[in-house]
Parts: C-alpha cells; structure tokens; sequence
C-alpha cells in the first residue's frame, strides 16, 4: 500500500502518500482534495503521523484559508449546468465501483459508482479530471488549426502549437515561437481564445510587453487592452 487515509478530530481526513520522488517531507493543502502528506519510500507511516501532530496547529489555521476558497468552487451534482467549447456534462450514476468517461458528440458523460456520494472530495476530483479530459480532447481538435488560422491572415509564422493544463497561465510563446496554450482557455467565449491565440502570436515578433507589442496586438485585434482586462475576471481553476 503506497497510501493511507487518518482521521484527525481538529483537521478530519488527512492522506499520507509514499513517493518515489520525494526526497523529504511535505504537506500539501488544496481545495476539494484536502490534506496530503508526501513522504520518500524509507520514511515509515509512524514517523509522517508525528509529523502531522507537529504541524497540526499549521495545518488548521491554512485549511480554514481553503474552506474559504471551498466556498466558491463549485460542487459537481447531477444538476449542474456546465458546458466545455462543444459538449454539455452529464454525470450518471451506476452500480459499478470505478468511474468512466464517455465522450458523445456534444455531451460529457461522467459515469460515478452510486455507493459513493456525490459530494465526498474524491468524487468532485473523479468529475473535474473527466472534464479535464473531455477539455484536452477538444483543444487539440481545435487549437492547432485555430492558431494556424489566425497565423495565416495576419502574417505570423510560429513552429509547433502545444496544449497545455496549467496552473498560471492561459498561453504563452517560448524563445522559438512554439505556441503553448491552456485547455482551460476552451471554458472562455470565442473572443476571448482569439484574443490569447494572438496574443501569443505577437510574442513571435514581439518577445516583452513594451509599447511595440501592444501596438502590434491592437493592429491585428481591436480593443486588445479592453480584451485583457476583462481575461482576469476568469480563473484558471475548473470552478
């Protein structure tokens, strides 16, 4: 067994996960997922349990931060309404044990174990990975030729287009103008994808945000500053 869950009365579930990677321990916070403690292979359960007592106090006061992000994250139910770019999520219960993802042309199906409510953290991790997965599917069908598109008429020349699941960012361009972006960006409207697609393929002329590139940005989108601005009411995070 490579993890265990302990139950703590000021904290609740607390999982202690072995990693091959690890090279000491740490204690990981997050909302939906909770409390993790990562520790090397060598070190022994019993040890990681002291350690958690040592920072019980630490652990409290950062997890009442979480709660309040908790707060504004959705909780997936069988009557949530989201849609990715091209499909609708509809989560299913059956009476099996494992969860499974099933992509129609215009629906995501999230099969969940119905002996398993619905609500419990490893549940909402299980529905937001399958969403997730539906959202990596699409960007791939639709980035690439998005991206060659947009490059077309307006004159950009880059290298390879990279899809991405990250935490900080929508897009970005590295030094040799390949094109990265975010699967997330598939949750924004229309604009909104153009706007960071070039974006980005500004960046293959225009390495900084001086006055060049922004001049360059509005040349070829209209309104770009107005465009960024609205970009920080979305957040990275599947909320």
């Amino acid at each position: 067994m490579n993890e265990i869950t302990i139950f703590y009365e000021s904290i609740g579930d607390i999982k202690i996960r072995k990693s091959k990677k690890a090279k000491r321990v740490t204690i990981s916070i997050k909302p939906i997922k909770g409390v993790c403690v990562t520790i090397p292979y060598y070190v022994s359960y019993k040890t990681a349990k002291k350690f958690v007592e040592l920072k019980q106090n630490w652990i409290v006061k950062n997890l009442s931060k979480i709660k309040l992000l908790e707060e504004n994250i959705t909780i997936f139910n069988h009557s949530t309404n989201f849609k990715t770019r091209k499909r609708t999520l509809n989560i299913v219960s059956y009476n099996k044990s494992n969860y499974k993802v099933n992509l129609l042309d215009n629906v995501i199906n999230i099969m969940c174990p119905s002996d398993i409510p619905i609500d419990k953290p490893s549940a909402q991790t299980k529905i937001r990975q399958g969403i997730e997965y539906a959202l990596r599917i699409e960007a791939k069908e639709f980035f690439p030729q998005r991206v060659e598109y947009l490059a077309k008429i307006h004159g950009f020349v880059y290298k390879k287009v990279f899809i991405k699941n990250a935490k900080t960012l929508w897009g970005s361009c590295s030094s040799t103008n390949n094109i990265n972006l975010n699967i997330h960006l598939l949750r924004l409207p229309d604009y909104l994808i153009d706007y960071v697609i070039l974006h980005e393929l500004c960046h293959t002329k225009e390495k900084n945000h001086k006055k060049e590139f922004w001049d360059l940005l509005e040349l070829v989108y209209p309104n770009a500053r107005e465009y960024s601005k609205e970009l920080k009411n979305y957040s990275l995070q599947l909320y």
